[in-house]
């Protein structure tokens, strides 16, 4: 993802009704629980679009959701990249029918390319897809009126230099693709988790994402005591949810790029933190109910 800077200054936690509410499922350790998917992630090694290491990332992405009882599609393309044609696959899990609106959470799953480095991405790839493998786990049962997808997408880093067509792969290709069937409509939010495993979290507000949703989501954070965890700068952030909003879906960026680490062969398990990943979780089953509400007209 690139950033353009923009300097400026700037309750109980909430429950959503399903088999194991947010409240009750955070004795279950939901950082700790995402802390161990992205042990797993970073055991494969770097995982670059078209490597063996991400089939195997993927196999075990697989392998988790559907335990969880989610239906898996494999949205299987081919890429054009400075390296050539790559074959890239986005994971998308559901569970029911498919016949409600929908809240889309999602993830990029790969690691930056980095000729004769070893960029493992235990910050940066694994702690936003090992929060959404807990979600998935923790929403697995969810009774609530609109379903719940996630999106584990492919080719989120540049293979060169960060531009419009050398970046965002997976996003760029499923985002086309809802557009033109029509189930861009359905998503009635978005949520992209990216670099959320920091020790010292620092969530900037992108000022690219849909304004009411972002509000929302800090309005959330500051009634749920989670507002330490938010920066209180704004920035332009370029990330996978840039193709959605240009599909119409409103989504939001929770990223933090503060972070001395990214796209070296430093981020490793060590930089991240439990304790972060789990306030981020919480913040997002925070969000539900009240983006259900708001959702619903009430």
């Amino acid at each position: 993802m690139r950033t353009l800077f923009v300097p400026l200054l700037a309750m109980v936690l909430l429950c959503i009704t399903c088999a194991q509410s947010p409240r009750a499922d955070a004795a279950l350790k939901i950082g700790e629980n995402a802390l161990r998917h992205v042990r797993a992630q970073v055991a494969f090694g770097p995982r670059p679009p078209g490597s063996a290491a991400l089939e195997k990332c993927r196999d075990y992405l697989v392998e988790q959701l559907q335990g969880f009882g989610y239906t898996l599609e494999k949205d299987v393309f081919w890429a054009t990249t400075p390296f050539g044609s790559k074959r890239m696959v986005n994971l998308i899990a559901w569970k029911g029918p498919r016949g409600k609106d929908v809240i889309a959470f999602a993830s990029h799953y790969d690691t930056k390319f980095r000729e004769g480095g070893n960029f493992v991405g235990a910050n940066d790839g694994g702690s936003s897809t090992g929060l959404l493998l807990e979600l998935a786990r923790v929403l697995s049962n969810s009774k609530e009126g609109l379903d719940y997808w996630f999106l584990f997408l492919d080719g989120e880093e540049a293979f060169v230099e960060w531009s419009t067509f050398d970046s965002t792969y997976g996003s760029r290709h499923l985002a086309k693709r809802w557009k033109e069937d029509g189930t861009a409509g359905k998503i009635k939010a978005l949520l992209l988790l990216d670099m959320i495993g920091d020790k010292d979290l620092d969530i900037l507000k992108d000022l690219h994402s849909t304004k009411w949703l972002s509000d929302l989501v800090w309005q959330t954070a500051k009634n749920s005591g989670l507002q330490g965890i938010l920066s209180p700068n704004e920035s332009y952030i370029e990330d996978d949810h840039i193709a959605f909003l240009d599909a119409g879906i409103p989504s939001i960026d929770l990223i933090d790029l503060n972070y001395a680490f990214w796209h070296t062969d430093a981020d490793t398990l060590d930089k991240i933190s439990a304790e972060s990943m789990d306030k981020t979780g919480r913040l997002v089953l925070a969000v539900l109910p009240v983006l259900q509400k708001r959702l619903a007209g009430r």
